[in-house]
């Protein structure tokens, strides 16, 4: 980074790197991105819309799926302004207090969706091995219960870590490595005492994310057991058929998290642009996935958006 560049920023505020090497290509670049912005906004956008004014799609699952889309929306507009304001040259800089904003809608978005494919996978468990008490678990007010849950353990939790960030000495140059902020390339920038923030980020990783990949496993598990001891083969399969979709969705989300913290345990070797890239996917490839597999996978969301579509013609 040029020492004149550097020289520009001030003691609160940042440098986003967005993609080095690639300075000369960014109206390029924007281009896709931008496609992958919109297609966030508007599928999830009308996933919401289809199952708010569709009656028959007023039940849990697709409740949870209405949790998930948001959150999904939720994520996309968090970012967009800092991704796109970089490649389309706006401007490079955030300051402080905007940068621990939006570390905190980062990671709590992400706690969130990993609480929400958790639920889905309960919504999936119940409705296969207790069918006939289904209606009556998920009642609308434990599942605004379970959302209230999700919210406040999603969001709750990170404060303090968070909090701490304002508070930090960051005497290293100001520049983040990706185009949006993130708690752990805070650290790297921070000169104080860090090591509550980072045993503190341990734990609620382990407490959060793995906690909940380790439950939805062990609900597919006794999922698989339930419908290995139904006698029809075509129930059997109709029964596996209605986990695809959150299958998906559990797979589109756990496996960059998985990726992205490879990199940056054993990828110290690679090139920056490794790291920025599957940064990128962890931001971006769940909210712009979901939409499609659950318009694509699941039968009642399709024929809706079909039919809309086709009134609107």
């Amino acid at each position: 980074m040029p020492a004149q560049l550097h020289s520009k920023i001030s003691n609160s505020t940042f440098l986003l790197m967005g993609f080095p090497g690639f300075e000369k290509e960014y109206p390029w670049l924007s281009i896709p991105f931008s496609c992958v912005y919109a297609m966030i906004l508007s599928g999830n956008c009308l996933v919401l819309h289809v199952i708010r004014m569709e009656p028959s799609l007023h039940q849990p699952m697709f409740y949870f799926l209405a949790m998930l889309a948001l959150t999904d929306l939720c994520m996309g507009l968090s970012t967009v302004h800092t991704v796109l304001g970089t490649l389309w040259g706006l401007s490079q800089e955030i300051g402080l207090e905007a940068c621990i904003a939006q570390t905190f809608f980062i990671h709590g978005l992400s706690a969130m969706e990993s609480g929400v494919l958790l639920a889905m996978a309960f919504d999936r468990f119940t409705a296969i091995c207790n069918p006939l008490r289904y209606t009556s678990i998920l009642t609308n007010t434990r599942i605004i219960s379970i959302g209230a849950v999700i919210l406040g353990r999603s969001f709750l939790l990170i404060l303090a870590p968070i909090i701490r960030l304002k508070f930090f000495h960051y005497c290293r140059p100001h520049i983040l490595s990706h185009s949006f902020c993130l708690h752990q390339d805070l650290l790297r920038l921070a000169c104080s005492d860090i090591r509550f923030n980072s045993f503190y980020a341990l734990a609620l990783v382990i407490c959060e994310l793995l906690l909940d990949s380790v439950l939805i496993l062990i609900s597919y598990i006794l999922i698989l057991h339930s419908v290995l001891t139904i006698a029809s083969r075509e129930e059997r399969i109709k029964s596996l058929q209605t986990c695809v979709s959150h299958i998906s969705a559990v797979l589109v989300f756990y496996v960059p998290i998985i990726g992205l913290t490879m990199v940056h345990r054993f990828g110290k070797h690679l090139s920056p642009v490794v790291h920025v890239l599957m940064g990128n996917i962890y931001i971006l490839f769940p909210p712009l996935m979901n939409p499609i597999i659950y318009s694509v996978k699941t039968q009642q969301i399709r024929s809706r958006i079909l039919r809309w579509f086709t009134k609107q013609n």
